[in-house]
């Protein structure tokens, strides 16, 4: 059976994010992969039976939508703070979008990050929505409720308190935002968008 492969990232010293912080971190997104094969395995093995098997294979399959996201979120997660600190240009097609979207860079950044203050566990996300060819913000619950069909994302703001807790307490989860803006490598997210199109 194919299995998903755990990817690596170029993460060097951080501001205001500690080393221990992203080395703990990785290590929840390698759960992600490893249960997300596991899972599938499991599906695999019971839908030789199907009927016999409903009640598990369809608890298995809630549970594959909770692995498999949390996998995919932390790769765009990490990957924007992979590479170093890099702005994004004036000229770049992304800013164009979001100013097109919200009239300016700084009150869509305003606002994502107003998003990620929303209580609870979950995702603060610009997604790119290809059958309108817009930007959309959103929140979604841990990283399985309220994913938006046919769009990608583009950037990923993980909110769960596991992704801060080291440095920062959840009092204090708006330090931990304005830290996560400060590292972002803004050519990676520029090419999720190039992509995204």
């Amino acid at each position: 059976m194919q299995t998903f492969i755990q990817k690596t990232f170029n993460i060097s010293e951080l501001k205001s994010i500690s080393v221990k912080s992203i080395e703990e971190h990785l290590k929840l997104y390698t759960g992600y992969v490893t249960h997300t094969n596991l899972v599938l395995e499991k599906i695999k093995e019971l839908s030789e039976k199907p009927e016999e098997n409903m009640g598990i294979l369809s608890g298995l399959q809630k549970r594959f939508g909770f692995e498999y996201n949390g996998m995919r979120n932390h790769e765009i997660y990490f990957s924007s703070l992979s590479g170093g600190s890099k702005a994004l240009p004036e000229e770049s097609k992304l800013r164009e979008s979001i100013i097109k979207e919200w009239s300016s860079f700084e009150k869509w950044l305003e606002l994502l990050k107003a998003i990620a203050t929303t209580r609870g566990i979950g995702w603060a996300i610009l997604y790119f929505d290809k059958k309108e060819n817009r930007l959309l913000n959103a929140w979604v619950d841990e990283q399985h409720f309220g994913q938006l069909n046919s769009c990608e994302m583009i950037l990923a703001l993980d909110m769960w308190e596991h992704s801060y807790y080291l440095d920062y307490t959840p009092a204090d989860k708006k330090k931990y935002i304005e830290a996560f803006f400060e590292n972002l490598n803004w050519e990676v997210i520029e090419e999720n968008f190039k992509k995204a199109q």
